[in-house]
């Protein structure tokens, strides 16, 4: 795993992602030494767009997802207010 400010991974993107893909390795992006952000590369079960739209179309309706989400939408109730 690198640990690599934002600065030093802008100035070198390129390199680091190179690192991700052919080396395998992780990269931590920190800001102010904090880390915000994780490179790292795609599993390669990873599907394309198309693929998960076909396997999205090939997916049987649920015949009772709208009933489900009536149901759903019918128990929700907003918050009380404390203060009143």
């Amino acid at each position: 795993m690198i640990r690599v400010p934002t600065t030093e991974l802008a100035r070198h993107l390129g390199d680091y992602l190179a690192r991700v893909r052919y080396g395998g390795e992780t990269v931590v992006v920190l800001k102010n030494r904090t880390p915000i952000a994780e490179l790292r590369g795609m599993r390669s079960g990873t599907k394309t767009l198309r693929e998960f739209i076909d396997i999205w179309k090939s997916t049987p309706a649920d015949a009772g997802f709208a009933d489900d989400l009536s149901a759903v939408n019918a128990a929700d109730r907003p918050l009380e207010n404390p203060w009143d």
